[in-house]
């Protein structure tokens, strides 16, 4: 199915697909989160699949018939997919490419010889940001983790003054900074400009990895001692390859996506003028689909051929790293689904009527209703995508630079307190060696420090752009 058709299809359900008043939109929304919540915490379900019986549920609850439903479910699928699936294929295979070429180790040791003592935690924090745009955030603390054991044990830092300001830069990056899912399906849902809210995601994130790095890493220090655990320190990428890509070169292929699409924000701002051609060129050079796809190839010469991989090696790491994002990619499509659900069932009209009402800013109510889902279903990208749909309305009546800010305001409540029915929270549990007690001190209020002052700062540039 094409975007045009996706598109035409979710113009054709407009209209809410049940007539049920607020009070029974709101039990419903209430009851298909709970259906969610209860599949993925008490039954163990897959995302997918609890998202896709949750919408079921939610429909069923608010009256719609069971067939408009299902229409509206694969309608939000469908274009979600076809909004992101691909930009999450391409992030995947650069960030392989990274990975597997030794790219990332380069990046790291190049960085950690030039910084010791009181300078290695922010080293730590610049080298999770700069390894955290393409990556994923599981694939980040898998790449990075060995390095921060390593250098907690042969500097004999704390384990904490060094895993900290890493987790932090790769969970920012994580739940502000596009390609990543969450921020690229909010972009989406409300319409956002891409390359606005990547300048501004950026402008949030700074601070707001400082604060929760480096600064708040003192205090996690102190609360929690333990040494770097000798047995989940694993081998390195670069340890089997003879040769590896240079560190300029690895860097200048990271940031080249990125540079591309905060060009093509530049230019629509200086220019502003849909039909001329500077403006057209760079809507294509600066489109997330070319400006990723201009790096995976660059890669393959810059980070692949520069590792000595051969045409074959290239070819199986891409499909290497194609197969682990199939479930990511499903949860994605799925919270689309839940997502066109909650917009044609009526919900997100009725959260703007209900709000017209209230003095609280959109933007708080965007984050809040993140929060509240983050701490249910424990999923960051199911957080983004659900408070999306639900606040989508909000968007219509607001500027271009004001909605990057609601994409950010979700993005920021999404990371909220990680507890245990994150996946996250047990990854970082069990490779730091902590108990349940020292994750919960360090991780889980990290998290927090992240969300509560990126929300903050979002709030503050709302008040002066």
């Amino acid at each position: 199915m094409t975007r045009l058709s996706v598109e035409m299809l979710a113009a054709d359900t407009v209209e809410p697909i049940t007539s049920a008043g607020h009070a029974q939109l709101g039990i419903a929304v209430l009851a298909g989160i709970a259906v969610i919540v209860l599949l993925i915490t008490k039954f163990k379900l897959h995302a997918f699949l609890a998202l896709t019986i949750g919408s079921l549920a939610l429909g069923a609850f608010a009256g719609a018939p069971i067939d408009k439903v299902i229409v509206s479910f694969t309608t939000g699928l469908g274009s979600t997919v076809a909004g992101v699936g691909v930009l999450i294929a391409l992030g995947a295979i650069l960030g392989k490419l990274l990975a597997d070429s030794g790219g990332a180790d380069q990046i790291v040791d190049t960085i950690l010889a030039k910084a010791g003592g009181r300078a290695m935690p922010w080293a730590m924090v610049l080298i999770a940001s700069v390894i955290g745009l393409p990556l994923f955030f599981e694939v980040g603390i898998v790449l990075l983790i060995p390095v921060v054991l390593m250098v907690a044990k042969r500097g004999n830092y704390s384990l904490m003054r060094i895993g900290i300001p890493a987790l932090a830069g790769l969970s920012v990056m994580h739940g502000l900074i596009p390609p990543h899912p969450g921020p690229l399906v909010a972009i989406d849902a409300v319409g956002a400009n891409l390359g606005l809210t990547l300048a501004l995601g950026i402008l949030v994130a700074i601070p707001t990895v400082i604060i929760a790095g480096p600064v708040f890493s003192k205090y996690a220090a102190r609360w929690v001692d333990v040494p770097a655990p000798d047995k989940m320190i694993p081998a390195r990428a670069s340890e089997e390859l003879e040769k590896r890509p240079g560190f300029g070169a690895t860097v200048a292929t990271i940031m080249l996506p990125v540079v591309m699409m905060l060009a093509k924000a530049l230019v629509d701002i200086v220019v502003d003028d849909p039909t001329h051609m500077i403006q057209r060129v760079f809507d294509v050079v600066g489109s997330p689909l070319i400006a990723l796809l201009t790096a995976v190839i660059v890669g393959m010469f810059t980070l692949g051929r520069a590792a000595g991989f051969t045409k074959d090696r290239l070819s199986t790491t891409v499909e290497k790293s194609l197969a682990p994002i199939a479930g990511i990619l499903l949860i994605v499509g799925a919270g689309g689904g839940f997502k066109q659900t909650l917009i044609d069932s009526g919900v997100g009209q009725m959260i703007l009527d209900i709000s017209k009402d209230w003095s609280i800013p959109a933007l708080l109510l965007a984050w809040l209703i993140a929060v509240a889902i983050r701490l249910a279903t424990g999923s960051a990208t199911v957080a983004t995508i659900s408070a999306a749909g639900l606040v989508a309305p909000l968007a219509a009546d607001m500027s271009t630079a004001h909605v990057s800010l609601l994409v950010l305001a979700i993005g920021a409540g999404s990371l909220f307190f990680s507890h245990v029915n994150d996946a996250g929270f047990w990854l970082v549990k069990e490779y730091f060696g902590l108990s349940v007690g020292q994750t919960i001190k360090t991780w889980s209020v990290m998290e927090t420090i992240i969300s509560v002052v990126a929300g903050g700062l979002v709030l503050l540039l709302s008040l002066v752009i």
